[in-house]
């Protein structure tokens, strides 16, 4: 590797912990990428955690305390995955320790926290933070994002963006912390997993005027430690109706965040229409790109038609995987990074980078707007 070398300490040695270190393991199939990561030092309360770590042969700090990771002088970067009440007090500890932070949506639990964190930024000179969200670097997804940058759509008519897991239909699922607001937040699965389906609205700049929210809490109570049944008090499932606006046309923008969605896995779809172009596509289907144009057809003449066309597996930064090839999960983690890694090494030019902190700080202002909006059935602005 010829990159600068980039030292990652992870605080939080959960699911998506181990998914970046392995990330980070492939690094090597990224085609000269600026930045060289090495996992050096891993942190997390359940000493049982680290374990894992323990056959990555280039961590040689594990801790239960993250301000020995953070005092650390050759950390460079740190990944933060904990739960959303411990978001502000981590986040501010690493930008004051002056490590450059990739952050786990929500970018904390609530819109107060966000300012905090905000503010730490603000007083910190040279700060780089980045909030996490990796569905937007399928392939697809960026074919998808180009296209409506490019100006095919023509006037456009309206767009959609959902998330959509069915993890929750089991009502035997243990209850856990995602599942309780003093740990979760009021949002639920929006501070969850809402990021994911504002990602790409927000960088394309769609910021909502008012917002119309329909949430459920369809699972009321779920098995505590002992079986018991204890509330369960957060949202499973929200759809966020909003109006936008793009090229000076405003259009309504629907934003589906679900937990609750039997049939799915972990999909990510986008869709947008417009008079002229359309564009869709959905992780369900990885490979392929539908894109809505006018043709001749001999014999026939000019018809609507959506074709389908294979994606490949190039993203935002290139790799030694053929072109021909399917795009996964994991390759989605990997070009997260790389985009991360390369805007923190300021080249990472006009490629899609990762969360910005205001955009972070937004989402809560529209989670906020939904929740007033559900409770009083009329559109809200989100504040701010």
């Amino acid at each position: 590797m010829s990159g600068r070398r980039v030292n990652v300490g992870i605080i939080g040695g959960g699911l998506m912990g181990r998914e970046i270190a392995a990330a980070l393991r492939r690094w090597p199939a990224l085609v000269d990428h600026p930045a060289d990561p090495q996992l050096v030092a891993v942190c997390d309360i359940n000493p049982a955690a680290l374990e894992w770590f323990a056959g990555i042969d280039t961590v040689r700090l594990t801790t239960t305390d993250h301000h020995e990771l953070l005092a650390d002088p050759d950390i460079d970067v740190v990944y933060i995955a904990v739960r959303h009440d411990l978001h502000e007090q981590l986040y501010v500890d690493t930008i004051r320790a002056g490590k450059a932070l990739l952050a786990e949506k929500p970018f904390g639990i609530d819109g107060a926290a966000a300012d905090a964190i905000l503010r730490a930024i603000d007083e910190t000179p040279g700060s780089f933070v980045r909030v996490s969200s990796e569905m937007p670097y399928f392939p697809g997804a960026q074919w998808a994002v180009d296209y409506v940058r490019s100006g095919a759509l023509g006037r456009i008519v309206e767009a959609r963006c959902a998330f959509l897991h069915a993890s929750d239909r089991d009502t035997a699922k243990p209850l856990n912390w995602k599942r309780q607001q003093r740990f979760c937040g009021e949002a639920g699965v929006l501070n969850d997993l809402g990021m994911h389906t504002w990602h790409v609205p927000l960088r394309l700049g769609w910021m909502p005027e008012t917002v119309s929210g329909v949430l459920q809490d369809i699972v009321t109570e779920r098995p505590g430690p002992d079986g018991t049944p204890q509330p369960c008090d957060t949202w499973d499932n929200a759809v966020l109706h909003s109006w936008a606006t793009h090229d000076g046309a405003r259009f309504p923008l629907t934003t589906e965040t679900k937990r609750i969605a039997p049939g799915e896995k972990n999909t990510w779809e986008f869709e947008a229409i417009g008079m002229e172009g359309a564009v869709r596509f959905s992780t369900k289907n990885p490979k392929e790109v539908q894109v809505f144009a006018l043709i001749d057809v001999p014999g026939v003449g000019r018809e609507q038609s959506w074709q389908r066309i294979d994606a490949g597996s190039q993203s935002v930064w290139p790799t030694v995987t053929g072109p021909n090839f399917e795009s996964g999960f994991s390759d989605a983690i990997l070009q997260m990074w790389a985009a991360f890694l390369a805007e923190h090494q300021g080249l990472l030019g006009d490629g899609f980078g990762t969360v910005r902190p205001e955009e972070a700080a937004a989402t809560h202002r529209i989670f906020a707007a939904a929740i007033a909006s559900h409770q009083s059935g009329a559109a809200v602005a989100p504040r701010g």
